[in-house]
């Protein structure tokens, strides 16, 4: 049974015949432009799903250059949901290629089509080929807030401690 986000019911339950935890999927509606496959886990345990380039062309992307890559998807969240946009760790380590503003936040009243800003942080050029797979999505859920002005705040132990305040 669906909820009135459109959304199966969010609770594990355990699978007898493959003896794992199982949890239902959330279903996402989405327009796909590209002719690339929609974004997908590729293992059980991933939490974020790839996103490939979609282009007509080639994209060169210069040592400390910023480039904006199309994807061709469009989605729709429900309210209370983002879409995270992180690099892939692989493209990272192996190439510098990561995203500026790690992570890129899809709000769920967004409907323009997904593009990744890469950054390219090696000292050699990069090409983007329609189809490479360039970041990943993680579907999140978020809470609102509101703020309570006050004078004073609850004391703790770590008190105003930050950057590097425990040691090494």
């Amino acid at each position: 049974m669906l909820s009135p986000f459109g959304l199966r019911p969010h609770k594990p339950f355990f699978h007898r015949t493959t003896k794992s935890i199982y949890l239902p999927a959330m279903q996402i509606r989405i327009i796909n432009r590209s002719n690339n496959p929609l974004p997908a886990y590729e293992t059980a345990g991933s939490a974020g799903m790839d996103l490939r380039a979609y282009t007509e062309a080639d994209i060169l992307v210069k040592p400390m250059e910023r480039k904006l890559i199309p994807t061709g998807l469009f989605i729709e969240l429900p309210d209370g949901y983002e879409a995270q946009i992180r690099p892939r760790s692989g493209m990272a380590f192996r190439h510098g290629i990561t995203l500026p503003n790690t992570p890129a936040t899809i709000d769920s009243d967004y409907r323009g089509e997904i593009k990744v800003a890469v950054i390219n942080l090696s000292n050699e050029d990069f090409v983007i080929k329609s189809g490479d797979r360039i970041a990943q999505m993680v579907i999140a859920r978020y809470e609102k807030a509101t703020w309570d002005l006050t004078d004073s705040l609850t004391e703790t132990k770590r008190g105003e401690g930050g950057f590097g305040h425990t040691g090494k």
